[in-house]
């Protein structure tokens, strides 16, 4: 039976990372290719420091953890929120932290929200600001940010305003400005099913490991997870949610209302009505310059209703509401072709995994990272790939990492990038672009240096 409490990527505003990206002619001129440690710790386990809230320091650093959510503020800095992990006293669980990494500075802020787990929601009125608003402590949650810089968050599996632990289908927002928290929509208890009918009722039911997009005209996009259908059943969901910040109103796009829906693939590289991804939570997903939205692989339903996790790269195209099914496999439980490092191949193809990271860089090339899934051998365990995929050529290429499962981490000297560096393998992670065009990947559940597995609080920087 499926876990309700599943670690799951959560991903940031693409839009906001392509309009920081465009501010750099370059990426990090200057500065030595590679990866780089940057933060936090080479072992696995360690707690947080987090000092005064509102004050940054360089000895504070957020505790170890994974299926947290990010955004990028338009001035480049690097915003954390929750997931399960240790707290400011080692204690393991759901965090309802807030934290701001500034990469000018090398420092984090705690900024909000309590520095020891298991905290239940704090509600107060509907689309109403307060300073005792917060969410209550999440994972598997998605993220949006929006063009006046507010920071949103929706759902995942956590506590709601009584406490009570389940999926939930909360939407708030944050003011960077004046510190406060506002719930926009939803529910402040578990366990909600979907609302599919006219956009001033609809809103998605709860759900945890859903992927989400911001499209040029501000909307945000969300797309399956696993939770609750139109039913009040729970499983994976393949449904399309569109909401506008302007007028706070859902609309369901596409996809089926009910869960446990299988993928109709069509035919390969080609746009129809009919196509739609099967249900699944844990995928990736990135925005590109034209606005299309791309998901790759998770855990969920191949084209035959085969449970498994996923290889397949789709987009979609809000224009036209059709999905194309692009490349990987309509199979779940495929191997990776890697080929040669830093060579790409129309025969290349990351193996099916869940939980992993990605980014889109300046140039409209998506980036892929970790995870947990198959590597070239079949074998299943952590990966530590980095692999980049360029849509005018539809090429994957193996950059960095490698092929097989469960790699230790290489961390060298910190703040130093070298291409011997390499994260550990590692699935549930959070990841940013800055202004510059370098990746940045926080934390996870993997392993350290030594080899050994649990959660991570180490802060990489990848430069092209």
């Amino acid at each position: 039976m499926k876990n309700t409490w599943k670690p799951a990527i959560l991903i940031l505003s693409f839009t906001a990372l392509i309009m920081a990206c465009q501010t750099s002619s370059s990426s990090s001129s200057g500065t030595a290719s590679g990866w780089a440690w940057m933060s936090g710790e080479s072992v696995v386990e360690e707690i947080g420091i987090y000092g005064t809230q509102g004050i940054a320091a360089a000895s504070n650093v957020p505790g170890a953890r994974d299926g947290a959510a990010s955004w990028i503020d338009s001035s480049g800095n690097l915003w954390l929120f929750g997931g399960t992990g240790l707290d400011s006293v080692g204690n393991l669980g759901g965090l309802n932290d807030l934290w701001e990494y500034s990469p000018a500075t090398l420092e984090w802020t705690w900024m909000f929200g309590s520095s020891t787990v298991y905290q239940a929601g704090s509600y107060g009125t509907l689309r109403t600001a307060g300073t005792s608003n917060v969410p209550g402590a999440r994972e598997g949650a998605v993220s949006w940010i929006d063009a006046n810089g507010k920071l949103w968050l929706f759902g995942g599996t956590g506590h709601d305003s009584a406490g009570n632990l389940g999926a939930l289908n909360d939407l708030w927002k944050y003011d960077p400005s004046t510190l406060e928290w506002t719930w926009m929509s939803g529910s402040d208890t578990v366990g909600q099913a979907g609302n599919y009918g006219t956009p001033d009722v609809a809103v998605p039911g709860a759900r945890s490991g859903a992927i989400s997009w911001v499209n040029s005209t501000g909307n945000f996009w969300l797309f399956g997870g696993w939770g609750y259908d139109i039913s009040g059943n729970l499983g994976w969901l393949n449904d399309l949610w569109e909401y506008n910040p302007s007028t706070l109103e859902w609309t369901w796009v596409s996809g089926s209302s009910s869960s446990g829906e299988a993928g109709i693939y069509g035919t390969m590289s080609t746009a129809a009505t009919t196509n739609v991804p099967g249900g699944r939570d844990s995928a990736v997903s990135w925005i590109d310059s034209s606005g299309n939205l791309w998901l790759f692989g998770g855990d969920g339903l191949d084209s035959a209703g085969a449970e498994g996790w996923l290889n397949d790269l789709w987009e979609f195209d809000p224009a036209t509401l059709e999905w194309t099914w692009v490349s990987g496999s309509s199979s779940e439980g495929q191997s990776g072709t890697y080929g040669t490092q830093g060579s790409p191949a129309s025969s290349n193809v990351p193996g099916a995994r869940h939980s992993a990271v990605s980014w889109i860089d300046s140039s409209g090339n998506l980036w892929l990272f970790g995870g947990w899934g198959y590597d070239s051998a079949s074998n299943q365990g952590w990966l530590n790939d980095l692999w980049r995929y360029v849509p005018a050529a539809q090429e994957w290429t193996w950059v960095s990492g490698a092929s097989s499962i469960n790699q230790s981490g290489i961390f060298g000297v910190q703040g130093t990038a070298s291409t011997s560096n390499v994260p550990g393998a590692r699935d549930s992670a959070v990841s940013w672009i800055d202004s510059s065009g370098n990746l940045w990947l926080f934390g996870g559940n993997g392993l350290d240096a030594t080899g050994n597995q649990g959660w991570l609080n180490d802060l990489w920087r990848y430069t092209q």
